[in-house]
C-alpha cells in the first residue's frame, strides 16, 4: 500500500525544510567547522547534511528532537569526510583567523577555547561540541553517537580535563 499525498504536501514539506535550514544551519556549520577544521569542508558537510535531512524528512519519527536528529546526521557526515582516504593529508592546524564569521554564534565566543577543542581526540571532541556548543543533553548525545549515557559522561569528563590541561599550557597527551 503506498502513501497518498495531497496537492499541498510538497509546498508544506519545502516550507518545513526551509524552516529547519534557517533554524539549524549556523549551529551545524559551527560544529562541522570545529570537527573538520576547514571552512570549505564544513560548508560541504552542511550541504550534505541538509540534503540528507531533506531526503529523510518523511522518515523522521519524532523519537528525538529535530535538533538531535539533524546533529546526528551532521556528525555522521563529518565522520565520513574525516575518514575518507585523502583527508589524512589535510593540514588540520586552526588559527583564530580561520574560523568563519558566519559560524560564530555569540559575542562571548572564546577563540582560544574553540581552538583547544579542535586539538582534542575526536571521541572527546564530538561530545564537547554536542554538549557545550549545541546544548544537547547527555541522553541526546548518547542517541546521536549511539553510545551509552555513561560513556558520554565519561568522555565529557575526560574532555574537560584535557581542555583544562591544554588551556593551562600543559601538553595534550593523546
Amino acid at each position: 500500500m503506498s502513501n497518498v499525498t495531497g496537492p499541498d504536501t510538497a509546498p508544506n514539506r519545502n516550507q518545513r525544510f526551509e524552516q529547519l535550514v534557517d533554524q539549524y544551519q549556523k549551529p551545524v556549520l559551527y560544529m562541522c567547522y570545529l570537527y573538520l577544521c576547514d571552512k570549505t569542508l564544513a560548508e560541504d558537510a552542511v550541504q550534505e547534511t541538509f540534503l540528507k535531512v531533506y531526503k529523510r524528512m518523511d522518515a523522521f519519527r519524532g523519537e528525538s528532537s529535530e535538533k538531535t536528529w539533524i546533529m546526528k546526521i551532521a556528525m555522521n557526515t563529518c565522520y565520513d569526510i574525516n575518514h575518507s582516504s585523502w583527508f589524512r593529508f589535510f593540514n588540520r592546524r586552526v588559527t583564530p583567523e580561520m574560523i568563519p564569521d558566519e559560524a560564530v554564534q555569540t559575542d562571548e565566543y572564546d577563540e582560544e577555547l574553540a581552538i583547544a577543542v579542535t586539538k582534542l581526540p575526536h571521541k572527546l571532541q564530538e561530545v564537547i561540541l554536542l554538549h557545550y556548543y549545541q546544548g544537547l543533553k547527555v541522553n541526546e548525545i548518547a542517541d546521536v553517537l549511539a553510545i551509552s549515557q555513561s560513556s558520554v559522561s565519561g568522555r565529557l569528563k575526560r574532555g574537560r580535563d584535557k581542555l583544562r590541561n591544554l588551556l593551562e599550557g600543559r601538553e595534550l597527551d593523546e
